[in-house]
Protein backbone atom coordinates (compact mmCIF):
# COMPACT_ATOMS: atom_id res chain seq x y z
CA UNK A 1 0.00 0.00 0.00
CA UNK A 2 1.53 3.68 -1.17
CA UNK A 3 2.19 5.72 2.25
CA UNK A 4 -0.13 8.42 2.94
CA UNK A 5 0.94 11.95 1.72
CA UNK A 6 0.36 14.52 4.57
CA UNK A 7 0.26 18.18 3.58
CA UNK A 8 1.77 19.70 6.48
CA UNK A 9 4.36 17.00 7.48
CA UNK A 10 5.90 17.32 3.45
CA UNK A 11 9.02 18.58 2.41
CA UNK A 12 7.93 19.52 -0.98
CA UNK A 13 5.96 22.86 -1.28
CA UNK A 14 2.78 21.61 -2.27
CA UNK A 15 1.22 24.29 -5.37
CA UNK A 16 -2.57 24.92 -4.95
CA UNK A 17 -4.42 26.15 -7.99
CA UNK A 18 -7.46 27.75 -6.81
CA UNK A 19 -10.06 27.51 -10.00
CA UNK A 20 -12.24 30.60 -10.15
CA UNK A 21 -16.09 28.94 -9.59
CA UNK A 22 -18.50 28.72 -11.88
CA UNK A 23 -21.71 31.10 -11.98
CA UNK A 24 -24.55 28.98 -12.30
CA UNK A 25 -26.23 29.23 -14.66
CA UNK A 26 -30.15 30.10 -14.74
CA UNK A 27 -32.77 28.15 -16.69
CA UNK A 28 -33.34 28.48 -20.22
CA UNK A 29 -37.24 29.61 -19.38
CA UNK A 30 -35.13 32.24 -17.16
CA UNK A 31 -32.68 33.73 -19.39
CA UNK A 32 -35.25 33.82 -22.52
CA UNK A 33 -36.23 37.53 -22.43
CA UNK A 34 -40.12 37.97 -21.83
CA UNK A 35 -41.74 38.69 -25.40
CA UNK A 36 -44.46 41.68 -24.24
CA UNK A 37 -47.74 41.17 -25.72
CA UNK A 38 -50.32 43.84 -26.86
CA UNK A 39 -53.69 44.01 -24.48
CA UNK A 40 -56.51 45.91 -25.06
CA UNK A 41 -55.63 48.28 -22.20
CA UNK A 42 -51.86 48.92 -23.62
CA UNK A 43 -52.60 49.09 -27.72
CA UNK A 44 -56.14 47.87 -28.82
CA UNK A 45 -56.61 46.40 -32.42
CA UNK A 46 -57.44 48.25 -34.85
CA UNK A 47 -61.38 49.05 -36.00
CA UNK A 48 -62.54 48.19 -39.01
CA UNK A 49 -64.79 51.09 -41.23
CA UNK A 50 -68.41 50.75 -41.55
CA UNK A 51 -69.59 48.03 -43.69
CA UNK A 52 -65.99 47.34 -43.94
CA UNK A 53 -64.45 43.75 -43.55
CA UNK A 54 -62.05 43.40 -40.73
CA UNK A 55 -58.32 42.27 -40.80
CA UNK A 56 -58.88 38.73 -40.65
CA UNK A 57 -62.51 38.89 -42.69
CA UNK A 58 -61.15 39.20 -45.84
CA UNK A 59 -62.27 35.73 -48.03
CA UNK A 60 -59.65 34.91 -50.77
CA UNK A 61 -60.65 35.29 -54.36
CA UNK A 62 -61.85 32.16 -56.43
CA UNK A 63 -59.80 30.73 -58.43
CA UNK A 64 -61.18 31.49 -62.04
CA UNK A 65 -61.49 35.43 -60.39
CA UNK A 66 -57.93 35.53 -59.07
CA UNK A 67 -56.97 34.30 -63.12
CA UNK A 68 -58.91 36.95 -64.60
CA UNK A 69 -57.30 39.56 -62.54
CA UNK A 70 -53.75 38.20 -63.19
CA UNK A 71 -54.77 37.69 -66.71
CA UNK A 72 -55.63 41.80 -66.74
CA UNK A 73 -51.98 42.57 -65.19
CA UNK A 74 -50.08 40.22 -67.76
CA UNK A 75 -52.39 41.29 -71.19
CA UNK A 76 -53.39 37.85 -71.29
CA UNK A 77 -56.90 36.17 -72.26
CA UNK A 78 -58.39 34.98 -69.34
CA UNK A 79 -61.20 32.81 -68.24
CA UNK A 80 -64.62 34.63 -68.66
CA UNK A 81 -66.27 34.66 -65.53
CA UNK A 82 -69.47 36.22 -66.32
CA UNK A 83 -70.28 32.97 -68.75
CA UNK A 84 -69.31 29.98 -66.35
CA UNK A 85 -72.27 28.77 -64.39
CA UNK A 86 -75.92 29.26 -64.48
CA UNK A 87 -76.93 32.36 -62.23
CA UNK A 88 -78.96 32.06 -59.07
CA UNK A 89 -81.32 34.78 -59.97
CA UNK A 90 -82.09 32.82 -63.59
CA UNK A 91 -82.74 29.09 -61.60
CA UNK A 92 -85.27 31.01 -59.22
CA UNK A 93 -87.34 32.49 -61.73
CA UNK A 94 -88.02 29.52 -63.05
CA UNK A 95 -89.40 27.86 -59.54
CA UNK A 96 -91.63 29.94 -58.27
CA UNK A 97 -91.65 28.34 -54.74
CA UNK A 98 -88.57 28.63 -53.82
CA UNK A 99 -88.82 32.46 -54.47
CA UNK A 100 -90.77 33.09 -51.66
CA UNK A 101 -88.06 30.92 -49.48
CA UNK A 102 -84.77 32.50 -50.21
CA UNK A 103 -83.38 35.67 -48.35
CA UNK A 104 -84.08 38.99 -49.17
CA UNK A 105 -80.78 39.77 -50.50
CA UNK A 106 -81.64 37.13 -53.28
CA UNK A 107 -85.37 38.18 -53.79
CA UNK A 108 -84.17 42.13 -54.23
CA UNK A 109 -81.63 40.77 -57.26
CA UNK A 110 -84.62 38.64 -59.09
CA UNK A 111 -86.26 41.55 -59.42
CA UNK A 112 -87.06 42.48 -63.19
CA UNK A 113 -84.65 45.88 -63.07
CA UNK A 114 -81.83 43.96 -61.67
CA UNK A 115 -79.15 44.01 -64.19
CA UNK A 116 -77.90 40.57 -63.62
CA UNK A 117 -80.88 39.15 -65.59
CA UNK A 118 -80.36 40.04 -69.10
CA UNK A 119 -78.71 36.92 -70.22
CA UNK A 120 -80.04 34.82 -72.63
CA UNK A 121 -79.04 31.89 -71.81
CA UNK A 122 -78.29 29.37 -68.81
CA UNK A 123 -75.34 27.64 -69.03
CA UNK A 124 -72.08 28.08 -70.36
CA UNK A 125 -72.61 25.49 -72.87
CA UNK A 126 -75.49 26.79 -74.68
CA UNK A 127 -73.28 29.57 -75.31
CA UNK A 128 -70.86 27.84 -77.37
CA UNK A 129 -73.69 25.61 -78.57
CA UNK A 130 -73.02 26.75 -82.38
CA UNK A 131 -68.88 25.89 -81.81
CA UNK A 132 -70.19 22.22 -81.31
CA UNK A 133 -70.31 20.10 -84.35
CA UNK A 134 -71.67 16.61 -85.08
CA UNK A 135 -68.99 13.62 -85.85
CA UNK A 136 -71.48 12.65 -88.60
CA UNK A 137 -72.34 16.20 -90.41
CA UNK A 138 -68.68 17.25 -90.18
CA UNK A 139 -66.46 16.46 -92.90
CA UNK A 140 -63.90 15.38 -91.15
CA UNK A 141 -60.58 14.53 -93.11
CA UNK A 142 -58.85 11.35 -92.76
CA UNK A 143 -55.17 13.12 -92.51
CA UNK A 144 -52.58 11.57 -89.99
CA UNK A 145 -54.55 8.09 -90.19
CA UNK A 146 -53.39 4.89 -91.55
CA UNK A 147 -56.75 3.47 -91.72
CA UNK A 148 -60.49 5.78 -92.56
CA UNK A 149 -62.64 6.11 -89.36
CA UNK A 150 -65.20 4.33 -88.98
CA UNK A 151 -68.97 4.87 -90.05
CA UNK A 152 -71.33 6.05 -87.36
CA UNK A 153 -73.62 4.34 -85.96
CA UNK A 154 -71.22 1.82 -85.36
CA UNK A 155 -72.60 -1.78 -86.21
CA UNK A 156 -73.07 -4.64 -83.40
CA UNK A 157 -70.20 -6.65 -84.56
CA UNK A 158 -67.59 -3.42 -83.43
CA UNK A 159 -68.30 -4.35 -79.61
CA UNK A 160 -65.31 -5.48 -77.78
CA UNK A 161 -67.02 -8.71 -77.32
CA UNK A 162 -68.08 -9.55 -80.16
CA UNK A 163 -64.75 -8.87 -82.06
CA UNK A 164 -64.05 -12.49 -83.22
CA UNK A 165 -66.07 -14.50 -85.61
CA UNK A 166 -68.58 -16.35 -83.82
CA UNK A 167 -66.56 -19.83 -84.79
CA UNK A 168 -63.26 -18.69 -84.06
CA UNK A 169 -64.85 -17.97 -80.65
CA UNK A 170 -66.35 -21.42 -80.11
CA UNK A 171 -63.33 -23.37 -81.45
CA UNK A 172 -61.08 -21.21 -78.95
CA UNK A 173 -63.68 -21.89 -76.12
CA UNK A 174 -63.05 -25.67 -77.17
CA UNK A 175 -59.59 -25.39 -77.25
CA UNK A 176 -59.12 -23.39 -74.04
CA UNK A 177 -57.85 -26.36 -71.01
CA UNK A 178 -58.10 -24.98 -67.44
CA UNK A 179 -59.35 -21.84 -67.70
CA UNK A 180 -56.15 -20.39 -69.86
CA UNK A 181 -58.09 -18.36 -72.54
CA UNK A 182 -54.63 -16.71 -73.32
CA UNK A 183 -53.19 -20.30 -73.65
CA UNK A 184 -56.20 -21.04 -76.34
CA UNK A 185 -56.00 -18.03 -77.99
CA UNK A 186 -52.68 -18.70 -79.03
CA UNK A 187 -52.99 -21.75 -80.42
CA UNK A 188 -56.06 -20.31 -82.26
CA UNK A 189 -53.86 -17.96 -83.61
CA UNK A 190 -51.07 -20.90 -84.52
CA UNK A 191 -53.61 -22.83 -86.27
CA UNK A 192 -55.07 -19.89 -88.37
CA UNK A 193 -51.58 -18.73 -89.75
CA UNK A 194 -50.82 -21.96 -90.69
CA UNK A 195 -54.22 -22.24 -92.91
CA UNK A 196 -53.27 -18.62 -94.06
CA UNK A 197 -49.39 -20.05 -94.90
CA UNK A 198 -50.26 -23.71 -96.18
CA UNK A 199 -50.33 -24.77 -100.31
CA UNK A 200 -54.08 -24.71 -101.17
CA UNK A 201 -56.14 -27.57 -101.17
CA UNK A 202 -57.08 -30.33 -103.41
CA UNK A 203 -60.57 -30.79 -103.12
CA UNK A 204 -61.95 -34.40 -103.10
CA UNK A 205 -65.22 -34.88 -105.99
CA UNK A 206 -65.97 -37.87 -103.65
CA UNK A 207 -66.69 -35.71 -100.78
CA UNK A 208 -67.37 -32.21 -101.68
CA UNK A 209 -67.51 -29.22 -99.28
CA UNK A 210 -70.83 -27.25 -98.90
CA UNK A 211 -72.35 -25.66 -101.79
CA UNK A 212 -71.39 -22.13 -102.74
CA UNK A 213 -68.12 -22.21 -101.23
CA UNK A 214 -64.80 -20.73 -103.06
CA UNK A 215 -62.50 -22.13 -104.99
CA UNK A 216 -60.00 -24.38 -102.83
CA UNK A 217 -56.83 -21.47 -104.35
CA UNK A 218 -58.68 -18.75 -102.51
CA UNK A 219 -59.21 -20.76 -99.39
CA UNK A 220 -55.81 -19.60 -97.57
CA UNK A 221 -56.26 -16.21 -98.47
CA UNK A 222 -59.37 -16.34 -95.81
CA UNK A 223 -58.53 -18.89 -92.91
CA UNK A 224 -61.28 -17.87 -91.01
CA UNK A 225 -63.51 -18.82 -94.32
CA UNK A 226 -61.18 -21.94 -94.65
CA UNK A 227 -61.67 -23.03 -90.69
CA UNK A 228 -65.88 -22.46 -91.29
CA UNK A 229 -66.32 -24.46 -94.41
CA UNK A 230 -64.20 -27.09 -92.95
CA UNK A 231 -66.28 -27.13 -90.10
CA UNK A 232 -69.15 -27.28 -91.46
CA UNK A 233 -68.75 -29.43 -94.51
CA UNK A 234 -68.17 -32.20 -91.60
CA UNK A 235 -71.17 -31.22 -88.89
CA UNK A 236 -73.43 -33.53 -88.40
CA UNK A 237 -77.04 -32.63 -89.04
CA UNK A 238 -78.26 -35.04 -86.63
CA UNK A 239 -77.92 -36.81 -83.24
CA UNK A 240 -79.02 -40.33 -81.85
CA UNK A 241 -80.74 -40.01 -78.75
CA UNK A 242 -81.88 -43.44 -76.57
CA UNK A 243 -84.81 -43.00 -75.17
CA UNK A 244 -86.30 -45.66 -71.89
CA UNK A 245 -89.19 -47.37 -72.12
CA UNK A 246 -90.44 -46.67 -75.76
CA UNK A 247 -90.29 -50.35 -76.94
CA UNK A 248 -92.31 -51.53 -73.70
CA UNK A 249 -90.37 -53.66 -70.96
CA UNK A 250 -87.48 -50.71 -70.42
CA UNK A 251 -86.35 -51.19 -73.39
CA UNK A 252 -84.68 -47.98 -75.20
CA UNK A 253 -85.48 -46.90 -78.79
CA UNK A 254 -82.79 -44.94 -80.39
CA UNK A 255 -84.46 -41.70 -82.01
CA UNK A 256 -82.96 -38.87 -84.11
CA UNK A 257 -82.79 -35.44 -83.07
CA UNK A 258 -82.04 -32.25 -84.93
CA UNK A 259 -79.11 -30.06 -84.08
CA UNK A 260 -78.71 -26.17 -83.88
CA UNK A 261 -75.94 -24.70 -86.25
CA UNK A 262 -73.92 -24.29 -82.51
CA UNK A 263 -74.03 -27.79 -81.68
CA UNK A 264 -73.57 -29.48 -84.64
CA UNK A 265 -70.31 -26.85 -85.18
CA UNK A 266 -69.68 -28.20 -81.26
CA UNK A 267 -69.59 -31.49 -82.61
CA UNK A 268 -67.65 -31.13 -85.49
CA UNK A 269 -64.94 -29.71 -83.70
CA UNK A 270 -64.82 -32.00 -80.91
CA UNK A 271 -64.28 -34.52 -83.92
CA UNK A 272 -61.60 -32.91 -84.71
CA UNK A 273 -59.82 -32.45 -81.67
CA UNK A 274 -60.20 -36.10 -80.49
CA UNK A 275 -58.49 -37.10 -84.17
CA UNK A 276 -56.12 -35.04 -83.64
CA UNK A 277 -54.89 -35.52 -80.29
CA UNK A 278 -54.50 -39.31 -81.52
CA UNK A 279 -52.15 -38.40 -84.23
CA UNK A 280 -48.21 -38.68 -82.80
CA UNK A 281 -46.10 -35.80 -81.83
CA UNK A 282 -43.60 -34.13 -84.00
CA UNK A 283 -41.68 -32.95 -81.38
CA UNK A 284 -42.11 -30.49 -78.18
CA UNK A 285 -43.11 -26.98 -78.24
CA UNK A 286 -46.37 -24.82 -77.90
CA UNK A 287 -47.15 -25.30 -81.45
CA UNK A 288 -47.36 -29.12 -81.66
CA UNK A 289 -51.21 -29.12 -80.84
CA UNK A 290 -52.00 -26.32 -83.33
CA UNK A 291 -50.53 -27.79 -86.32
CA UNK A 292 -51.39 -31.08 -85.53
CA UNK A 293 -55.22 -29.28 -85.56
CA UNK A 294 -54.38 -27.33 -88.67
CA UNK A 295 -53.61 -30.45 -90.40
CA UNK A 296 -56.64 -32.33 -90.00
CA UNK A 297 -58.97 -29.42 -91.38
CA UNK A 298 -56.87 -29.72 -94.68
CA UNK A 299 -56.94 -32.78 -94.30
CA UNK A 300 -61.36 -32.64 -94.11
CA UNK A 301 -61.14 -30.47 -96.86
CA UNK A 302 -59.17 -32.35 -98.98
CA UNK A 303 -61.46 -35.64 -97.75
CA UNK A 304 -58.65 -37.36 -96.20
CA UNK A 305 -60.06 -37.39 -92.55
CA UNK A 306 -61.89 -39.79 -90.92
CA UNK A 307 -64.14 -37.24 -89.64
CA UNK A 308 -66.03 -37.52 -92.46
CA UNK A 309 -66.92 -41.31 -91.38
CA UNK A 310 -68.20 -40.17 -88.44
CA UNK A 311 -70.42 -38.09 -89.79
CA UNK A 312 -71.42 -40.98 -92.37
CA UNK A 313 -72.03 -43.59 -89.64
CA UNK A 314 -74.11 -40.48 -87.55
CA UNK A 315 -76.19 -40.04 -90.50
CA UNK A 316 -76.85 -43.80 -92.07
CA UNK A 317 -77.60 -44.23 -88.49
CA UNK A 318 -80.58 -41.36 -88.01
CA UNK A 319 -81.99 -42.57 -90.98
CA UNK A 320 -82.46 -46.26 -90.32
CA UNK A 321 -83.97 -45.17 -86.53
CA UNK A 322 -86.23 -42.45 -88.24
CA UNK A 323 -88.95 -45.40 -88.01
CA UNK A 324 -89.09 -44.77 -84.37
CA UNK A 325 -90.33 -41.78 -84.40
CA UNK A 326 -93.99 -42.94 -85.38
CA UNK A 327 -93.59 -45.58 -82.06
CA UNK A 328 -96.08 -44.03 -79.41
CA UNK A 329 -94.96 -44.66 -75.59
CA UNK A 330 -96.30 -47.78 -74.18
Amino acid sequence: MPPRWHLFRSRIPARIVVRASQQARSPLSLRLAAQRCITSNEKPLPKADEGAPGPNQEQLPHVSEEAASMSKITGEGGPEIEEQGTPVDEVLKRDETSQKKVPKVLQEQIQPSSPNSTRSFSTWARSRQEAIISFEDSGLQTTGHKFELPALPLAPNMHLKYRYAPIVKQVTNLLMRDGKLSVAQRKMAMILNHLRTASPPTVNPERPLLPGSPPASHLPLNPILYLTLAIDSVAPLLRIRAQKGMAGGGVALQMPVPLALRQRRRQAVMWILDTASKKPSRGSGRAGFAQKVAEEIIAIVEGRSGVWDRRGGIHKLAVSARANLNVRRR
